[in-house]
């Protein structure tokens, strides 16, 4: 492990010294070593790991070939002219001198500088390219100035022929799914400012960038490239970018000065103008500057680099082409897309939702399990101590619920004590009246001789007193069936329009009324499934009460319909005293009499009240209505079992 560390160290002071040397990883075993021949990269610590990995994944597996280290210190862009050269040199090198088993291109350059050469190098060695775009653009005829050079991209595929390309980890950028997302999320866009830097990733993604705007011709492209401005020029351009710019990022490392930024240049960028929204094509900016984009699963490539070359090793005849493509998915910042307002809902594919700030459980998960522990044992403590407290508790509160059950129990009976001496106060009042009528009358009839107008003008008024009587005990039989729900209710179709008409021709033809009573409706017909005899008996209540208190006046009966809330709805209106508007919540009360000179038991209003609700409906006393009084009622026109079924 010791000599492990010293390569690595080794490895990284190659790239500072900027030379091209051989370096032994493993102990030589085998005749033919692997070959990994590196492009300078920045970014340290991904080309580190991903090394580190390949061989603690290649010697845990049983690889005993010798490793050999080659670096073509391709920083930066305008050294692309000699990439081709460097791998020549090391190809050839190693052909002629130690042939490799296998040939690994680490990094975008060395694959470029590989396609680059085509056969130029005559050899079967099994090559697999890491790190490295599925879309590139060749190293030959390059001019001599590369300032503004604008090469043409080719996208690979399983279908391109590469020679000796036997396995391969490629990222697949989707430039045209960022420019969708764009769209989505800001519709009103006409520019995206492309940002690229000075390095051969930077020019390839933004050739696939220009290559892909193509299909977008609303659209203008505005290439803030690193190859042209300085950061501290872009950082200028970027505060004079046009209204409805979106800023789409590529990468950032290096510029035209050689300088070496990384994060630090998109902080700078960020600051400048801050008003417009940005978007990344490679992860770079996102939790802090861009709210999402289409990139790369970037996944750890070194283990999975070893399973390829130990594969190769057991299958080395095997000249199948075994590549990974690894494809990109849209993802978005949950912080910036609240910053920006905008909804996930707007991008038209499926979005994986970020954020890159860890969650306060993530932040404090020991303590919290420490906190949630101690307190299990409180809660544990406290159950033991309170079970036996819990005990009592369940005794004192049956105890508390008996002497309530038997409060509640005896405030019942004293309230249908009162409500019993209540009833019979009224029926004893209400049936002495007509009783006495009776009796006095009959024997003052059987008592002496009257003459026979006299004596017909006493029956007339026995009978209109028994007539009164035999209403009052029917009035209370029914109330009495109702309220214990044992009066049946027989729902058939029924005309209402011919059923009111006979109803106000039966109390119109009664000899005690001296009302004209009249029946309105738009309607000829209407079929109602209802139960015909007790709307009738609802509708003689009513119209017999409006007579009652009306003289020499006109009751009018109307249906209609009210569609808006489904259903039919029947007014009784008359020309008579009225009732106060402080009374008018009070008639549906039983035994309610507004007058006690009045005929009738005060249970007329009750029924209908009972009647109603039985099928639905409601009914009241229309306290806008100035005239006289003014019953309304409503029936609906189909009824819950009907909704039900």
């Amino acid at each position: 492990m010791k000599k492990f560390g010293i390569h690595i160290f080794s490895f990284f002071l190659l790239f500072y010294l900027g030379g091209s040397s051989i370096l032994y990883a493993m102990p030589q075993s085998m005749e033919k070593p692997i070959l990994l021949v590196s492009s300078y990269n920045p970014d340290s610590y991904r080309i580190m790991k991903t090394i580190n990995d390949f061989m603690d994944k290649y010697r845990d597996s049983g690889g005993q070939s010798e490793i050999l280290i080659e670096n073509m210190n391709s920083k930066s862009f305008f050294g692309a002219n000699t990439w081709k050269s460097k791998l020549r040199k090391i190809l050839t090198y190693y052909t002629k001198n130690r042939k490799p088993e296998v040939v690994i291109l680490l990094g975008q350059e060395a694959w470029a500088a590989y396609l680059s050469l085509k056969d130029e190098v005559k050899s079967d060695i099994p090559v697999i390219p890491v790190m490295v775009s599925s879309n590139v653009f060749l190293l030959n005829n390059i001019p001599d100035s590369l300032n503004l050079w604008m090469p043409k991209s080719i996208i690979l595929d399983k279908k391109s022929r590469i020679h000796n390309l036997r396995d391969g980890i490629f990222y697949k950028y989707d430039l045209r799914g960022n420019i969708r997302m764009i769209l989505s999320l800001f519709p009103k866009t006409r520019h995206i400012a492309f940002i690229s830097d000075n390095t051969y990733g930077g020019v390839n993604m933004q050739a696939l960038f220009c290559k892909e705007m193509l299909r977008f011709p609303q659209l203008n492209s505005i290439l803030l490239d690193g190859r042209v401005n300085s950061i501290y020029e872009v950082n200028d351009r970027l505060g004079k970018l046009p209204e409805h710019t979106v800023i789409l990022l590529g990468s950032w490392l290096i510029d035209k000065n050689k300088g070496y930024f990384m994060r630090n240049a998109f902080y700078s960028m960020m600051a400048v103008n801050p008003h417009i929204p940005a978007f990344t094509s490679s992860s770079m900016g996102l939790g802090y500057w861009t709210i999402g984009g289409v990139i790369p699963d970037y996944l750890e490539q070194g283990r999975l680099l070893a399973e390829k070359v130990l594969n190769i090793e057991k299958h080395p005849k095997d000249t199948i082409s075994h590549v990974t493509v690894i494809k990109s998915y849209a993802c978005c910042e949950i912080g910036q897309m609240k910053k920006w307002k905008l909804n996930v809902d707007q991008i038209p594919f499926k979005v994986k939702v970020v954020n890159l700030e860890p969650t306060f459980y993530q932040k404090y998960k020991l303590q919290i399990f420490v906190i949630i522990c101690f307190f299990v044992i409180l809660l544990i403590a406290l159950f033991i101590s309170l079970y036996f407290y819990y005990k009592m508790k369940i005794a004192k509160n049956k105890l508390q619920v008996s002497e309530y059950n038997l409060i509640v129990a005896k405030d019942k009976a004293e309230e249908s004590d009162r409500l019993k001496s209540t009833f019979l106060a009224n029926m004893s009042h209400d049936i002495r009246t007509p009783l006495n009528s009776i009796v006095g009358f009959t024997d003052l009839i059987s008592s002496q001789q009257l003459p026979k107008e006299e004596e017909a003008e006493y029956f007339q008024i026995i009978k209109l007193n028994s007539d009164l009587l035999l209403r009052l005990v029917n009035d209370i039989l029914d109330l009495s069936r109702l309220e214990a729900n044992q009066m049946p209710f027989t729902f058939k179709d029924c005309d209402v329009v011919v059923l009111c008409k006979n109803t106000v021709a039966s109390v119109s033809v009664s000899p005690e009324t001296t009302n004209k009573v009249l029946f309105t409706s738009a309607f000829d017909q209407f079929i109602l499934k209802t139960d015909a005899q007790r709307l009738q008996e609802v509708l003689v209540n009513l119209l017999t009460n409006s007579n009652k208190f009306t003289t020499n006046g006109v009751i009018t009966l109307n249906f209609s319909l009210d569609e808006h809330k489904n259903e039919s709805v029947f007014t009784v209106s008359d020309t008579g005293c009225g009732i106060p508007l402080k009374n008018q919540k009070d008639v549906f009360n039983r035994f309610e009499k507004l007058s006690e000179t009045s005929s009738g038991s005060g249970l007329g209003l009750s029924i209908c009240l009972l009647i109603v609700k039985k099928w639905g409906g409601k009914i009241w006393v229309d306290s806008s209505y100035t005239d006289g009084t003014r019953f309304i009622f409503t029936h609906p026109l189909v009824l819950e079992n009907q909704k039900t079924s």
